[in-house]
């Protein structure tokens, strides 16, 4: 078979691979390598876009909550105490 069918192929194949497992959840990138630079930069955006998306935010805590936390704390500060 003739060096350019056998790339064909495997174009082919790479393509179909990427398209019937990336997902909304789980989506694939891919990043051109030919420049350390770019790859970086390409890969430092998706990361960034990734983490935007999964709109983090600190927990709430309510004062009872804090109460019990701070009880937990202290309670584990003094755990070495007992001798």
């Amino acid at each position: 078979m003739p060096k350019g069918n056998v790339w064909n192929e495997y174009m082919v194949a790479y393509e179909e691979m990427i398209q019937h497992t990336a997902t909304p959840h789980a989506p694939w990138y891919v990043v051109p390598a030919d420049r350390k630079w770019y790859t970086r930069l390409v890969v430092s955006a998706a990361i960034i876009h990734a983490l935007e998306e999964l709109n983090l935010r600190y927990p709430t805590v309510d004062a009872a909550k804090r109460k019990e936390l701070k009880a937990a704390r202290a309670a584990l500060e003094h755990e070495g105490d007992h001798h």
